[in-house]
């Protein structure tokens, strides 16, 4: 298998590459698109949560951690005394961290339903959730974050199957095979639990419908196609001169659009509620 620093820069490379994209094709404003990266490098090494001496356990448990402890103080910040919310936070910080850590390792098995691409999607599921419920980002930016996700999660299977495979032995080790898969029919009771979970997420989770129609829409492509290259010189140093470069048509108007994701697309004013002209002032009277 790849180790931590591998899948970790190979996903920062994969989600940098896709940010650039969207950021070309204007699909959303700068205000989120370091959220949704970062959701893709998260992808690229979630995947381990099932080995227990992981750095991405230990940081996504203490992560979990922490939210949990933060949600325990508010809720009771009215209710007790600073020293009894002292106690339930560093309470609830540690059962958390420690006890569901611990419990959770003593069920997972490393390669087993966490490296499939149902796991992939349930993850996708949960960024959407979290960038819509609790971030407050428009359901499209919201699922956006969960292909990150996705895609993140999907580079470290790939990668895994890669490292399974010795090229200069000409031979698959014992490994390969196990990483990339659609669901772990090895353990059945626990992908059905996966299968109820993620189809939970997803119902209560926000619509992708926005965002399918919005990425598939052809003015977007066109747009982003007419972007890909430079019109003249590569940096002004190599290429045609710009003068000889065939001017680029206007911009395709795309559903996702910098700041037109993070609200419903604005319906075209009919012909009726166009103001008529004022009338033209009378001239002023002449004196007699």
């Amino acid at each position: 298998m790849a180790n931590y620093a591998t899948h970790i820069g190979v996903g920062t490379v994969v989600s940098g590459a896709l940010a650039t994209l969207t950021v070309g094709a204007d699909v959303i404003g700068p205000e989120s698109i370091m959220a949704v990266t970062l959701a893709g490098v998260a992808g690229s090494v979630l995947p381990d949560i099932d080995l227990r001496d992981s750095r991405a356990s230990t940081i996504l448990f203490s992560g979990i951690a922490v939210f949990v402890s933060f949600c325990v103080l508010f809720v009771n910040a009215e209710r007790y005394s600073i020293a009894e919310l002292w106690i339930l936070w560093l309470g609830s910080m540690v059962i958390v961290r420690y006890g569901i850590h611990a419990m959770f390792h003593r069920v997972a098995v490393h390669r087993g339903v966490w490296h499939s691409l149902l796991a992939g999607l349930l993850w996708a599921g949960i960024t959407a959730l979290i960038f819509h419920r609790l971030l407050g980002r428009h359901e499209g930016v919201a699922w956006l974050g969960g292909g990150f996700m996705f895609i993140g999660y999907v580079t470290h299977l790939i990668l895994d199957e890669i490292y399974s495979v010795d090229f200069l032995g000409n031979r698959l080790k014992a490994s390969f095979g196990s990483a990339l898969k659609v669901i772990d029919t090895r353990y059945p009771t626990s992908t059905a639990a996966m299968a109820v979970v993620t189809a939970l997420v997803l119902f209560v989770g926000p619509s992708p419908k926005y965002f399918a129609q919005s990425i598939s829409a052809h003015s977007l492509w066109v747009d982003l196609n007419s972007k890909l290259l430079p019109e003249g010189k590569w940096f002004g140093l190599l290429g045609r001169n710009p003068e000889t470069a065939n001017a680029r048509g206007p911009a395709g108007t795309s559903s996702i659009t910098t700041g037109s994701i993070n609200k419903q697309p604005k319906a075209s004013a009919s012909p009726s509620d166009a103001q008529s002209p004022a009338p033209a002032a009378s001239p002023a009277s002449q004196d007699d």
